[in-house]
């Protein structure tokens, strides 16, 4: 009988099994694919590889302005997804063998909810039958795939891909096509144009990047486009076949050639196939309920990770696991959704954090903005040609706390964390304005924004 069983070895299960076994409990962790789930083996971590190869490609061929000078440079895409694959490898055995250490239970096979006993539940993982006193889901996403003609033939036959096949195309496509312009169809759309692919991103918003604020957005927006990404936005795809993608615009049809196609229009929680409903846990809009303590309607039942649907992040998953386990080990704790960070590590990259301008109007807050170029960073200007990137802090009017902070510029995913803890911590534009900023740093655009207030 072990004190706890997770089914799902993504961020929110590994992470989850390693605390836990931490605090003395018994630990059995089931994951049916590949241990760090989406995030380590097809999402976060691969990306983000491939990202600084571009990176490291752009600044090669465009090094002049700094006053380096490197003739033909050329990037071999298969190399990079080699090295790649090294990195994925190399982290995915090092939480293997944390885990190993920590004395938990792997088993790499499919589980099976059977249902309930007196001291708690039965899981078959395989051919053996395991009893655990407590049960945590992490079962994760899996990419949406709408009911577009020639959409499930091309996922077939490879013409179309998700974030997984994209990863790991050895070739790259002449003509990319991306359906769906989030995080993750910019970050390939960012990668695929910088070594060479002509892309066009199809996006059925008038705007790109989701919820992310509209005018940071349309920074990013114009960055793709003097990159040469074509946008075909407030645009539906109709069908893809014979290697075009139709797609209708203000009511006409019309058709773009492509070799490939990233469909990348969100994900979906994994809630089906493992047996959740013998035990009657409440689900809703397709994803498990939760509340901030990770607890779902079922005593002894927790749900952690994207499969929550609260928050598709990584780092969100990994505070959901840690929430859980305090709750378990008795000590409360609860997730603040308000206060996590996101970021989209593009060229330039963007950082976000709490309130947009959009949110905060449609809450009906009383709020004040102020926003600043980062050209007013010594080390941005230092590290920048013609950089357009902003920083805007949003605060209450009343009480002067941060409530947003948006960013787009070099480093931005690094420095986000800080506006962060800025709002968690609930600091006044006084408070902010005691901090001492190393200089010369990024960071320093907080800074030089706050005390616009």
């Amino acid at each position: 009988m072990y004190d706890l069983m997770i089914i799902g070895g993504g961020p929110a299960g590994y992470l989850a099994a390693e605390r836990a076994s931490a605090e003395g409990l018994s630990t059995l962790l089931i994951e049916k694919r590949f241990i760090g789930g989406v995030c380590l083996n097809e999402g976060c971590i691969p990306s983000k590889s491939l990202l600084y190869s571009a990176k490291i490609f752009d600044n090669a061929k465009h090094g002049e302005a700094y006053g380096v000078h490197i003739q033909n440079a050329t990037i071999n895409h298969a190399e990079v997804v080699s090295r790649k694959n090294k990195v994925v490898k190399s982290l995915v055995s090092g939480i293997k063998l944390t885990l190993r250490k920590c004395g938990v239970k792997v088993l790499n096979t499919e589980g099976q909810i059977l249902g309930r006993i007196s001291e708690g539940f039965e899981v078959q993982a395989g051919e053996e039958v395991y009893q655990g006193k407590r049960l945590l889901i992490a079962t994760g996403s899996t990419p949406i795939v709408p009911p577009i003609s020639g959409v499930k033939e091309g996922l077939e036959n490879g013409f179309i891909v998700t974030n997984r096949e994209i990863l790991d195309l050895t070739e790259l496509p002449s003509i990319l096509v991306i359906i769906g312009g989030g995080v993750i169809g910019l970050e390939m759309a960012s990668y695929f144009q910088s070594v060479g692919s002509k892309v066009t991103v199809i996006e059925m918003l008038d705007h790109i990047a989701g919820k992310t604020d509209r005018e940071i957005s349309e920074i990013l927006k114009n960055n793709y486009q003097k990159k040469g990404v074509e946008f075909k936005l407030g645009t539906k795809v109709i069908g893809v076949m014979n290697g075009e993608v139709q797609y209708e615009v203000e009511g006409k049809i019309e058709s773009i050639p492509a070799n490939k196609v990233l469909l990348s229009i969100g994900r979906q929680a994994v809630t089906q196939g493992f047996g959740l409903e013998k035990l009657g846990v409440e689900i809703e809009h397709g994803h498990i309920k939760t509340d901030d303590h990770g607890k779902t309607n079922i005593s002894e039942v927790y749900a952690a990770g994207d499969v929550n649907g609260m928050s598709m992040l990584a780092h969100t998953a990994y505070r959901e696991a840690e929430v859980c386990i305090n709750n378990i080990m008795g000590r409360r704790d609860h997730v603040r959704y308000g206060t996590i960070p996101s970021a989209i590590y593009t060229t330039p990259e963007v950082g976000s954090v709490g309130e947009t301008e959009e949110s905060a109007k449609q809450k009906g807050l009383d709020f004040e903005i102020k926003s600043l170029s980062m050209m007013f960073s010594g080390r941005y200007v230092a590290e920048s040609v013609d950089g357009d990137g902003i920083c805007k802090i949003l605060i209450d009017k009343i009480s002067r706390k941060l409530i947003g902070v948006h960013m787009i510029g070099n480093y931005a995913s690094e420095i986000i964390y800080g506006a962060s803890q800025m709002i968690e911590m609930e600091m006044r534009v006084e408070d902010v304005k005691e901090l001492v900023f190393p200089h010369p740093t990024v960071s320093e655009a907080i800074r030089e924004t706050i005390f616009k207030f």
